[in-house]
């Protein structure tokens, strides 16, 4: 019964885990992501803005220590999306008009470049920590069959199989929990991406108009 048990336990906790792996993997061509969202490793400006197109000079947004901390600001998580579109319109209210529009390109620059360098961290992330599911799976599997393998044995101690019992109860309880943590982690590029779009929604109806 208790080996039935443990097989029981390992099959409930890795199967979900693992049948959903090729349909995602399919649909991203990514063996290693882990995710039901699509995996697209890299957002285009295209994607994101609608306003002209945006001049080669705002890549020097980082020059300007102004811009520089305003980007920083706007593009933290933590910050309201709400909050730090005021901060936008506030900012380009206060600038000349003669330089408000080549200030804008550039915070937009700063942010898409600040965004999109964040979300590559985390989808990369995200691989990283399905490949660890995956050998924590394997091992689970290993100490499974150990397990079951010293309980046939007539001669077994009690309690040191109680013990390894015990751990491995233990270790898939944690593998369940990283399971149900992935779920949320796979929600952050999409999350990213749609505060990126607000932000640059909020630039471009800043600018000014000819």
């Amino acid at each position: 019964m208790r080996q039935a048990r443990n097989i029981a336990l390992i099959s409930a906790t890795l199967l979900p885990f693992f049948a959903t792996l090729p349909a995602y993997a399919a649909a991203s061509n990514d063996p290693d992501w882990p995710c039901i969202q699509r995996k697209v490793p890299e957002i285009s400006v295209g994607q994101v803005w609608n306003g002209p197109q945006i001049p080669e000079t705002a890549s020097d947004w980082g020059n300007d220590p102004k811009i520089d901390d305003l980007v920083s600001e706007i593009a933290a998580r933590r910050n309201p999306l709400d909050a730090a579109q005021k901060q936008i319109t506030e900012f380009a209210a206060g600038l000349p008009k003669d330089q408000a529009n080549d200030k804008l390109f550039q915070v937009f620059q700063g942010v898409f470049d600040t965004l999109s360098r964040e979300r590559q961290q985390v989808m990369t992330g995200i691989s990283r920590y399905a490949m660890r599911q995956r050998d924590m799976a394997e091992d689970l599997r290993k100490e499974a069959a150990l397990v079951d393998a010293m309980r046939a044995k007539p001669d077994a101690d009690p309690e040191e199989l109680d013990r390894q019992d015990e751990r491995l109860k233990w270790e898939t309880r944690i593998f369940d929990e990283r399971v149900q943590s992935l779920t949320y982690v796979c929600e952050v590029p999409t999350i990213i991406e749609q505060r990126l779009y607000g932000l640059a929604k909020t630039i471009s109806q800043s600018l000014v108009k000819p």
